[in-house]
């Protein structure tokens, strides 16, 4: 009767390792899915922007790499749709010469990335109605960013905008 028992035990036992094994492979496999998501949303995201900005290859935003409804979320209206979008970034490279965006850092958790940048570049052109002023701005900032699909869906940034306009020689 005790060898019974101890077979039934040493059974059961084997069975309900076996099936925690199989459930930590499974949810080790379900998170190696979601870093290499996250990995593969970083990497488009930090290549389209280093050519688009620095490059000045704006038309890399484009439906490759943005949903159809990408949003810049700004105070008051957003921006809305690959063109707007486009047009909206378009500023920057229009507005500064020597231009120098980088992307300190970027990190990610399931489909939301948040980038911590520095933009720097000398007022040479119209930026958003504002007419140069040769002078030449250091800014950083970070931005979050909603990633769907594998593509980039919407934006928003945060920066010290007085600063900015400071830099501009627009505010004391």
């Amino acid at each position: 009767m005790k060898t019974l028992f101890n077979l039934l035990f040493c059974a059961t036992l084997l069975l309900t390792i076996s099936s925690c094994e199989n459930q930590v492979s499974e949810n080790h496999l379900a998170l190696e899915n979601v870093a290499a998501q996250v990995e593969a949303n970083i990497k488009l995201y930090e290549n389209v922007w280093d050519k688009a900005i620095n490059d000045g290859q704006i038309e890399l935003v484009n439906e490759d790499s943005f949903t159809t409804d990408a949003t810049v979320v700004i105070p008051g209206e957003n921006i809305v749709g690959i063109e707007n979008f486009r047009a909206y970034y378009n500023n920057y490279i229009v507005g500064f010469s020597e231009r120098e965006f980088t992307i300190v850092k970027v990190f990610g958790q399931n489909d939301n990335l948040v980038k911590q940048w520095r933009f720097k570049g000398k007022h040479t052109g119209d930026f958003f109605g504002i007419p140069a002023t040769d002078k030449s701005v250091d800014l950083s900032g970070v931005t979050i960013v909603e990633m769907r699909d594998g593509k980039i869906a919407s934006e928003q940034d945060f920066f010290d905008n007085l600063d900015f306009l400071k830099q501009l020689g627009l505010m004391e």
